[in-house]
C-alpha cells in the first residue's frame, strides 16, 4: 500500500473554486475548477469532490476570499466574515467540510495559502521572510516571516492600506469600505470602473497602465520598508499583464531613491520583485501544503 500521505486542497477564491488531490505541483491526482456561486453550492461541490475520490485525503487545506478568522482558537474559526461578496457574510467553511469528509482541516486566507505554495514549490524556496501581493477581484497580502505565515490580532489585510493618488487620476474609488484603499483603486473591478472595460480589454500601451504600476509599485515600497522583506511575488490576474513588472520594478527603484542600500534590489531588481513560480495554482497547491501542517 502506498504509505505517501495525500492532501486535499480548496482555493476558495472570490471568483473560482479550485479543488485538488495530491501530494505536490508533481503529483496532483484529481482537480476541479467552478464560478464562486453561492456558498451552499460551492460548499457542496467541494465537499462532492473529495467524497467521490478513490482515495480520501489524510487532511484538508483550505484557503478563501476573506476577511476571514483563522484563528485556530476562535468559535468562528473557518468563516468568511464580513465580506462585501453578497450571499457568502458569516459562511463557515470548515465545519461542513472538516464533518462530511471527516479529516481535519486547516485554513486560512486565499493569499496566505499560495505564499505557503511558493514558499515548499515556488519562488520564495530560497528566502524565509518575504511578501505575496496577490492582485485580482480583490488585493491581498501574505507575510511570511522566518518561514511562518504571520498572524496578529487577525490576518493581514494589505490591499487596504491607503495610498497616494496617481497625479491626474481623478477615480473615487471602488473599495466599499475605503473608497481608495489599494484595493479600490487597483484591482479588477477598480479597473473596469475606472476604465469602463475589463483589464483584459485593455491594449498594452494604454495609461491605465501607467496608474496601475503606480498604485501598486507605492505599496510595494510600503510593504518593503515596514517588513523587509527577502523577495517580493506578485500573483493574481491583473498581474498576468507582462508589462506591469518591468514598471512596478522600475517605479519601485526610483521612489526608494537608494535608500534600502542592499543588492537585492539595487542590482538584482528583477530576481527581488517577481511573478510567481506555481502561477495560477499557487492557491490551490497552496492549500495542500495547508493541509501537510495537519499531518
Amino acid at each position: 500500500m502506498d504509505a505517501t500521505p495525500l492532501y486535499g486542497g480548496i482555493e476558495a477564491g472570490g471568483t473560482k473554486f479550485v479543488c485538488a488531490t495530491g501530494t505536490g505541483p508533481d503529483d496532483v491526482r484529481a482537480e476541479i475548477r467552478f464560478p464562486t456561486r453561492g456558498s451552499t453550492e460551492a460548499l457542496a461541490l467541494a465537499i462532492e469532490f473529495f467524497r467521490t475520490q478513490p482515495k480520501l485525503p489524510s487532511a484538508i487545506g483550505i484557503g478563501a476570499f476573506g476577511p476571514v478568522d483563522s484563528d485556530p482558537a476562535s468559535s468562528t474559526y473557518g468563516y468568511i466574515t464580513n465580506t462585501p461578496k453578497e450571499g457568502w457574510q458569516n459562511t463557515d467553511l470548515v465545519g461542513p467540510v472538516r464533518r462530511a469528509v471527516g479529516v481535519p482541516v486547516v485554513f486560512d486566507t486565499d493569499v496566505n495559502a499560495a505564499a505557503v505554495g511558493e514558499h515548499h514549490w515556488g519562488a520564495a524556496r530560497d528566502v524565509n521572510t518575504f511578501l505575496y501581493l496577490t492582485v485580482g477581484t480583490g488585493i491581498g497580502g501574505a507575510a511570511i516571516i522566518r518561514g511562518k505565515r504571520h498572524h496578529g490580532l487577525m490576518h493581514p489585510e494589505m490591499g487596504h492600506i491607503l495610498v497616494p493618488r496617481a497625479e491626474g487620476d481623478d477615480f473615487e474609488g471602488k473599495c466599499p469600505y475605503h473608497g481608495q484603499c489599494l484595493e479600490g483603486m487597483a484591482s479588477g473591478p477598480a479597473i473596469a470602473a475606472r476604465w469602463k472595460m475589463a483589464a483584459t480589454d485593455i491594449p498594452a500601451g494604454h495609461i491605465a497602465w501607467r496608474i496601475q504600476a503606480h498604485y501598486l509599485a507605492i505599496a510595494v515600497i510600503n510593504f518593503i520598508v515596514t517588513l523587509s522583506p527577502e523577495r517580493v511575488i506578485l500573483g493574481g490576474g491583473v498581474m498576468q499583464r507582462s508589462e506591469l513588472l518591468p514598471m512596478i520594478r522600475t517605479i519601485v527603484l526610483d521612489r526608494l531613491r537608494g535608500y534600502i542600500r542592499r543588492d537585492e534590489i539595487t542590482r538584482h531588481i528583477d530576481s527581488y520583485i517577481v511573478a510567481p513560480a506555481l502561477g495560477d495554482r499557487a492557491g490551490v497547491l497552496g492549500a495542500m501544503a495547508l493541509a501537510a501542517e495537519a499531518l
